[in-house]
């Protein structure tokens, strides 16, 4: 790759941080000081010495263009990944406002050392080998057995369904026992009743049974909402129940709710992806990586997603602001489904700054996308969509974004109203009107990135 890569802005190194501790730690390092033989190279390549308590400097190492994002080497003992050093040597190199081609203590067009041309060329080699093997056996490759493939997903359909059967007369027995002995038992009964489903193969129920015992600790209003959510999950229990005899398209989306593996298998689509959002959500087994992208040519929005286990970041990683000339392979086969999710694959050159961002729709138009998209999946939580002419304004206690130019209003999620992401979109707008992308669901909508009327540059929210 000989594109010069582009330097990223100091917002998007923070949001590569694993957590808050490793931000400040990364901040700290962010200066000139204790960094020697910096360098970067046009292969999208950055690296330098650290002075740490150690006689040896730590040796970093950033491959910024790789597909999967960033990745990282660092001589340093720490498991974080970025580690620190990484952090602080990215923000070093990171675009200063004002301040023309970047950061100069991390010069351009350098040869890289020998410690990192070596661990560069390892995975590019690997890489290459990635490619080549991919090439040979193409997108996809039949079973060794199909004969034995068939049977083993014959015996996992058999235990869902004992799974599934097994929750429909567990929700049955609270319903009979009424909304207050859920309060009574605590999350005991929902643990086991959520293992029970693992064991079941049915990791999808499973999730939901867990949600459902943190409810009756929400606050007010508890019993509606875990009656709202039993009913949903009783709806996913008979979906699977009686799936055969559902549309194809919801059939399929009974059977990944349920927690059944697909694999992505629709056409790869290659467009410039604008990267609009990346965050994180985690429970105590895994955290989940939620990344936006939008096709500029395309206007196509999709979903990447990307595991960590616990106490560890995702391996996908992808700056927001910033577009990939990239393929990305869907996982639904039927151009039709409303299925966001993709996977991403080769990318064609290094990441370049956006230079716009979605055209915008009006709230209503936002939410009668939510409703379509509730036909195909009535379990979906939010639909992105990305909000034209709004202004964030106060109403009551709570927030909304409403209509520059007409009387019609989303109101922002309660789960968004408390993040500090809302004040910065408070103070981007100053009353003025924003284009604004998110999640629009049943309980609001999630604000993730905005951009000014008179600018191109995305700000994470």
């Amino acid at each position: 790759m000989t594109q010069q890569g582009v330097r990223w802005t100091a917002d998007q190194v923070l949001a590569l941080a694993p957590d808050a501790s490793s931000q400040k730690a990364g901040s700290r390092l962010g200066v000139a000081g204790p960094w020697s033989e910096t360098g970067s190279s046009g292969e999208g390549a950055v690296w330098g010495l650290c002075k740490g308590s150690g006689s040896k400097p730590y040796r970093t190492v950033i491959a910024t263009a790789d597909v999967a994002g960033p990745a990282y080497k660092c001589s340093c003992p720490s498991r974080k990944f970025p580690c620190k050093h990484a952090l602080g040597l990215l923000l070093l190199w990171a675009e200063v406002p004002g301040a023309g081609s970047g950061g100069a203590a991390v010069p351009d067009g350098a040869a890289p050392p020998d410690w990192a041309r070596e661990w560069l060329d390892a995975r590019g080699k690997k890489a290459e080998a990635k490619r080549s093997s991919a090439a040979a056996t193409g997108p996809a490759t039949a079973p060794a057995d199909p004969e034995a493939a068939r049977r083993r997903a014959e015996r996992r359909a058999e235990r869902v369904t004992a799974g599934a059967t097994e929750l429909e007369r567990r929700l049955s027995d609270l319903l009979r026992g009424g909304m207050a002995a859920a309060e009574q038992a605590g999350y005991g009964q929902w643990d086991e009743t959520a293992a029970r489903m693992v064991d079941a193969q049915a990791p999808g129920l499973a999730a939901r049974v867990r949600e459902l015992g943190a409810i009756p600790a929400s606050g007010p209003g508890w019993p509606a909402r875990l009656l709202e959510e039993c009913a949903l999950l009783h709806l996913l229990t008979s979906g699977w129940l009686r799936r055969d005899t559902l549309p194809a398209v919801l059939a399929a989306t009974v059977r990944s709710r349920t927690g059944l593996p697909t694999p992505a298998q629709g056409t790869p689509l290659r467009d410039h992806w604008q990267v609009l959002a990346q965050y994180d959500t985690a429970d105590s087994k895994l955290t989940t990586r939620r990344i936006w992208v939008h096709g500029e040519r395309s206007g196509h929005t999709a979903l990447l997603l990307s595991y960590g286990a616990a106490g560890r970041a995702p391996a996908l990683s992808l700056p927001v602001g910033l577009t990939l000339d990239a393929e990305l392979t869907p996982y639904a086969a039927d151009p039709a489904s409303r299925q966001l999710r993709a996977d991403l694959g080769e990318q064609f050159s290094a990441p370049a700054p956006g230079t716009g961002h979605p055209p915008g729709i009006r709230p209503e138009e936002a939410m009668a996308r939510y409703g379509d998209a509730l036909r195909d999946d009535p379990w979906l939580d939010s639909w992105p969509v990305t909000l034209g002419r709004v202004v964030p304004v106060p109403h009551g206690t709570d927030w909304q974004l409403a209509e520059a130019d007409a009387d019609l209003a989303l109101p922002v999620a309660p789960s968004a109203a408390s993040r500090s992401g809302l004040w910065r979109l408070v103070a981007l707008s100053g009353g003025a009107p924003l284009t604004v992308f998110g999640e629009c669901g049943h309980r609001g909508f999630t604000p993730l990135a905005a951009w000014a009327h008179d600018g191109a540059e995305t700000v994470r929210l």
